[in-house]
């Protein structure tokens, strides 16, 4: 009854007032950071920081202010973001095992399920991770070898490109199509030809699936039941991505009709075997939809991977037409003009690779790790990390840590040269990122990217069209492959 008479003796404002106060209280207690937790900027109620952006520039002004690891609010989850070398390699190697675990994103729970090896975690990560591995080894190592596949894709590529002499055109499409016939080689057996456009289609327009930085994905990340019924950059890329599925799910179709299991063609193969295999391990989920998921991992990441950075390259050694030169006479001096390039001659090109690394440095096309989920409570730089934080790496930061690099934000070669010229590894070097959940497609991406390059530049001269200006206003523009770049290639 006393309930009854102050209600009744409030009128509406008061009662709105109210209900303001307590949602503002219940948000402080749900937010409550846990002692000694990273600090970080302000956020506001309910919200968080959706409105800040997971961008890396963004990420190192407020590292300027907060440090190295600071906290960011996503809705109602804390985000712990770490930058610089010292701590990236902390969560990603020295305590890497407190930081293996994957959260799936909202946007891709219904669709991905768990499966796959990006976003998978636990054994069943393992299990399929060690196979992938195991199978990309072999695949480089057998005798249908992955050189003679990426040697074949070169001579296509630069017939390629001879076609589009004496026009300026945007080299994306071009290279993206190589990249995918890798990757093919390996998942299909076989590579897809210029006519075959769906497929091409399909691996274009992937690159909407790589969506987890823009801002409307950080409020469908912070209130999913509320963002999912409107349409968005979401609804695109899961588009995509179940259009993607659907036409892997048809191959594996095609290869279970004729599948011999005395020959492996490819990696779908070997699959279809193990699942028959371990059907008496059901934590390991070797089935059919983790098998299309694993595919559609290899080849969206995969792709944009090479797609970018080798484009990178080609824009790169446009803007520094001294540094092309120095290449194209190593090229002349080790491998000639005529004959293929192959693996082996990397050892004896120690700038070319230089250049390529450094590339791959300035480039930066994986600028933050995809987020981790912490298994146990962790200290990290005297700051408390309570078990089921998201810690995101900042891996720009680590690629232009002024502690590890002469020249960060240069295109500087010489960062991978020795004294006597000689090429030099670098500790700081993360541009794969580090330690057990480093791309696992590494060895083959650099092995394409060396063949690619030299084979380019031992045909080709690479300039930006008269009139157009530069390709790109500073080295962030490198790896932005939706900005249309416009070169010119002539032959040597």
């Amino acid at each position: 009854m006393l309930l009854m008479s102050l209600l009744n003796a409030l009128d509406v404002k008061s009662c709105l007032g109210l209900l303001l106060i307590a949602l503002l209280i219940f948000d402080f207690w749900k937010s409550k950071k846990a002692p000694n937790f990273p600090p970080g900027p302000w956020s506001f109620p309910f919200l968080g920081n959706v409105f800040i952006g997971f961008d890396c520039r963004v990420m190192d002004e407020v590292a300027a202010k907060f440090g190295n690891i600071f906290s960011l609010r996503v809705g109602y989850d804390k985000i712990v973001l770490v930058s610089g070398y010292e701590w990236v390699k902390e969560v990603l190697v020295t305590q890497g095992d407190y930081f293996l675990d994957r959260i799936i994103s909202p946007p891709f729970k219904e669709v991905v399920q768990g499966n796959g090896i990006s976003l998978s975690s636990g054994y069943k990560w393992r299990k399929q991770r060690h196979f992938t591995a195991f199978h990309l080894k072999a695949f480089a190592e057998g005798k249908n070898a992955l050189e003679h596949h990426i040697q074949q894709e070169c001579i296509n590529l630069c017939q390629s490109f001879e076609e589009e002499q004496g026009s300026p055109f945007n080299p994306h499409d071009i290279l993206n199509n190589a990249s995918v016939n890798v990757i093919g080689c390996f998942v299909f057996g076989k590579r897809f030809d210029d006519n075959f456009t769906d497929f091409q289609n399909l691996l274009l327009n992937s690159d909407s699936m790589f969506i987890e930085n823009i801002p409307q994905i950080q409020f469908y990340n912070a209130f999913p039941g509320i963002v999912k019924r409107f349409y968005g950059p979401h609804k695109t890329a899961l588009l995509n991505y179940s259009k993607l599925s659907t036409f892997i799910k048809k191959q594996i179709e095609k290869h279970k009709k004729d599948w011999d299991p005395f020959y492996h063609r490819d990696f779908i193969d070997a699959y279809i075997g193990e699942i028959d295999k371990r059907r008496k391990d059901a934590e390991a989920a070797f089935t059919g939809d983790n098998l299309a998921c694993i595919t559609v991992d290899l080849l969206k990441t995969g792709t944009q991977t090479m797609t970018d950075t080798l484009r990178g390259a080609l824009l790169l050694m446009i803007k520094y037409p001294n540094i092309q030169n120095k290449v194209q006479d190593e090229i002349d001096c080790v491998i000639g003009k005529w004959r293929q390039p192959c693996l082996v001659d990397r050892a004896s090109m120690p700038y070319t690779d230089a250049v390529l690394h450094e590339t791959q440095r300035v480039s930066n096309i994986l600028p933050l790790t995809a987020p981790r989920l912490t298994s146990r409570d962790s200290i990290l730089a005297g700051y408390f990390i309570p078990k089921g934080t998201l810690v995101i790496c900042n891996l720009s930061s680590v690629l232009k840590d002024p502690s590890q690099w002469e020249k960060p934000d240069q295109f500087y070669p010489g960062h991978f040269l020795d004294d006597q010229r000689n090429f030099r590894k670098r500790e700081a070097f993360y541009p794969f990122s580090a330690g057990k959940r480093s791309c696992l497609g590494e060895q083959l991406a650099r092995n394409t990217l060396f063949l690619f390059f030299t084979s380019l530049l031992q045909r080709f001269s690479f300039s930006v069209p008269e009139g157009l200006g530069p390709c790109f206003k500073d080295q962030e523009q490198v790896k932005t492959s939706q900005e249309p770049s416009q070169i010119f290639v002539s032959l040597r």
